[in-house]
């Protein structure tokens, strides 16, 4: 079962205008904040937009991008930050993004297991959308996600086999 939701999910691009019901939502941040993090921190906080005017706000710092109009027709935009200090950091390596992919990675597979589209949004202006939406200065505003019912149903992008991705023992 499980696995079926790993090869099903797709990016969803274009959204239909049903309302996500919070049952579904809160299902979805439950499964965000049941993700492991390091040191159990759980440096994460998720903001749920549904206002429209700050959608609006939100999508004009993506000009170019072309998930910006998905930004503003989803229902829900969900905007994942981080505070770094409440994530390890080894080798100058921080680990809340590691933590901030977990956790959204789980709202996303839960999403598509409540029937619902998300699109990972990494391409950002952080200073804006950290003005638009009053994020304090040391987190940081790590993706963001639009959520709601696909309008369209992508085909399955390809997969490179095993073979090419896996080693055994050495390279």
């Amino acid at each position: 079962m499980a696995m079926r939701i790993f090869a099903e999910r797709r990016s969803i691009r274009r959204y239909g205008d049903r309302p996500v019901e919070e049952e579904k939502l809160s299902e979805v941040l439950e499964a965000a904040r049941l993700a492991p993090s390091w040191a159990n921190m759980q440096c994460w906080t998720y903001i749920v937009v549904r206002d429209p005017g700050v959608k609006e706000a939100i999508a004009a710092t993506l000009e170019g991008n072309p998930i910006q109009k998905a930004v503003t027709s989803a229902p829900v935009l969900i905007v994942a930050c981080a505070d770094p200090e409440k994530s390890g950091n080894v080798n100058g390596q921080p680990y809340y993004m590691l933590d901030i992919g977990i956790s959204m990675q789980q709202l996303m597979l839960e999403a598509w297991n409540q029937g619902l589209g998300t699109c990972w949004v990494g391409w950002i202006k952080e200073d804006e959308i950290r003005s638009i939406l009053g994020v304090p200065q040391n987190i940081r505003v790590v993706a963001l996600t639009p959520l709601g019912y696909p309008a369209v149903l992508p085909d399955a992008p390809p997969r490179k086999p095993l073979e090419e991705i896996v080693r055994h023992d050495r390279w």
